[in-house]
């Protein structure tokens, strides 16, 4: 891997959040669209964005996205947007009221796990999360280095 290059999930992604799925044990995961300015979008296909501190929340009746930093543009200095604004995030309804249902009810939270263009729109992966406990986190590594451990027998062992 070439110094300075961050790894993605997948290959088209802009951003993927990887300390989520360290800090928390996701539950359901939903796509969204994102409510972006100009500027926004120039900046996502030229830079990329950054999610680690990022979270949602919803307010009236609406699920806003927030210290999700997506980079000024260069080119538009004088037009730019504000890195850190809250974002909307577009989602049917019926998601809207299932999602705000289960983060009141059960207290999970709601945590953007990748950011990316499904064809020429942003779209966020936003998944309902519960917070991890000391012990489920060494838990969760314990197993990947077990995993890890089997993969790599295989592979010696098909040489």
């Amino acid at each position: 891997m070439a110094k300075g290059k961050k790894r993605k999930v997948a290959p088209g992604d802009i951003a993927s959040n990887r300390t989520a799925s360290h800090k928390y044990e996701f539950l359901d995961k939903y796509e969204a669209g994102l409510v972006l300015q100009g500027t926004e979008v120039k900046a996502l296909r030229e830079s990329g964005a950054q999610l680690k501190d990022g979270f949602a929340s919803i307010r009236d009746g609406e699920i806003w996205l927030y210290n999700v930093h997506i980079p000024p543009y260069a080119p538009a200095s004088r037009d730019n947007h504000e890195p850190e604004r809250p974002r909307k995030l577009l989602l049917n309804r019926r998601e809207i009221d299932a999602i705000s249902g289960r983060t009141v009810e059960r207290g999970l939270t709601l945590v953007p796990t990748r950011l990316y263009f499904k064809d020429s729109r942003a779209k966020v992966e936003i998944a309902l999360a519960k917070g991890k406990d000391r012990f489920d986190k060494r838990e969760s590594l314990k197993r990947k280095d077990q995993e890890r451990d089997v993969q790599r027998a295989l592979r010696d062992a098909g040489r």
